[in-house]
């Protein structure tokens, strides 16, 4: 799904620049303490951002750090409000503020500020999402359940971000000024690095939504777990991380390093290229171009029911077909002749195929290697039909059952 959008002012998509969001954080409770500013800092500390390519700054007075000490809601707005006091019109880049208190959010915006960055997805305060509709404002969700960013695996980040989506447009929100955010880092003490790992090695599946994805990466503890450095350290583990969620998809990526940041930004964006597409839409009656294709990047036939319900397809025609959507190839090492003609045979009458040495006919051999092709539902059936053959094809399909099934395995692939 094609993401085009106008966030504050800023274009925001697959077509445009990734974005970068400097962090301004008045919190001394925050896991990262070099990022902390202080007030009479805010100002220039802003201006230096901007300086250093930052097209939106985020304003948060409350660390969302699990370990960090909780404060009150009026020690929030005794740091947030004289923050944006100095900021708001001072500086020329649109404002967003990082809170999960409704009429917080809304002196924020009477004052002149542009988004609000909610990390609870709405949830946190039942009037939030009142308060955005109300104001009209772009809104950053973040993927959360009980708490924020409760989600264990991505499956679950996905499924989250699609309630809270609906519940956004239910509450009046514009689907155009929802932007989401996958929850990265440890925000629950169960989440371990490795569904971090996940999450930002998946992200191309938030697709499906067709909004700006949010990605904030910056120095997160999952960093630590390969480097074993403190968060003043992480810098270059940042980065690394911040190349790859861009070349996934993320179209904002939020920082307290606004200059390195942005230089790993624009390389990855080069090496990524565009997403193909071909035609230019025009959606008025009897017009000439109105024809255009885009490639789905479709990676977990989970997803595949998004884009079905999208275009209307019946909730039992997306079931039926998602395992049609996503393509596997896997190669089979040390066969025999026989066997790889079984399967070459089996294959093609499931609908997939199988490619073989050019000599596997003419010489039988006691190994070789062939290549199997299909969508994860022709492969599933040839494996259900070698369970019933002879020739060791039983351990075959065993062996391709657990192929596809450990591309789901978040601890065999990530742990």
């Amino acid at each position: 799904m094609v993401v085009d959008t106008t966030i504050a002012g800023i274009t925001v998509g697959d077509a445009h620049p990734v974005r970068i969001m400097g962090v301004i954080n008045l919190s001394g409770e925050s896991f990262y303490k070099g990022s902390v500013t202080e007030q009479v800092n805010v100002v220039p500390a802003a201006e230096q951002m901007v300086a250093e390519g930052a097209d939106f700054i985020d304003v948060g007075a409350r660390s969302t750090w699990p370990l960090a000490d909780k404060i009150t809601k009026e020690e929030e707005r005794k740091r947030l409000i004289p923050a944006l006091e100095m900021l708001i019109g001072n500086v020329d880049v649109p404002l967003s503020v990082d809170t999960q208190c409704a009429d917080l959010a809304r002196e924020a915006l009477e004052m002149g500020a542009h988004i609000i960055n909610d990390v609870s997805g709405l949830s946190a305060d039942p009037g939030m999402a009142e308060v955005v509709h109300e104001y009209g404002c772009p809104v950053v969700v973040m993927a959360s359940d009980r708490v924020p960013g409760d989600l264990i695996g991505m499956d679950a980040v996905m499924g989250s971000l699609d309630r809270i989506i609906k519940k956004a447009e239910d509450t009046g929100i514009a689907t155009e000024k929802i932007i989401i955010d996958p929850a990265i880092g440890k925000w629950v003490p169960e989440k371990v690095p490795m569904y971090d790992f996940e999450t930002i090695d998946q992200l191309e599946r938030l697709k499906v939504f067709g909004k700006p994805v949010l990605a904030a990466i910056s120095r997160k503890s999952f960093i630590d777990e390969v480097l074993d450095k403190p968060s003043a350290e992480r810098l270059m583990g940042s980065i690394a991380a911040t190349a790859i969620a861009v070349y996934k998809g993320a179209h904002i990526i939020r920082t307290h390093d606004v200059a390195d940041t942005g230089d790993a930004i624009r390389v990855a964006e080069a090496i990524k290229g565009r997403n193909i597409t071909a035609g230019k839409p025009d959606y008025s009656i009897g017009a000439p171009d109105n024809y255009s294709i885009e490639v789905l990047d479709i990676t977990s036939a989970e997803d595949a029911p998004g884009y079905f319900n999208r275009i209307g397809t019946t909730g039992t025609g997306g079931r039926v077909m998602k395992y049609k959507t996503v393509y596997r190839v896997l190669k089979i090492n040390n066969v025999t002749t026989m066997q790889s003609l079984i399967i070459k045979q089996e294959a093609l009458s499931c609908g997939c195929d199988a490619a073989l040495p050019g000599d596997a006919v003419s010489n039988e051999t006691d190994s070789l290697d062939l290549i199997l092709m299909g969508t994860e539902l022709q492969l599933k059936r040839l494996a259900a039909k070698l369970e019933s053959q002879a020739r060791d094809l039983p351990v075959i399909a065993g062996l391709v059952q657990t192929a596809l099934q450990q591309f789901k395995d978040t601890t065999y692939r990530y742990g």
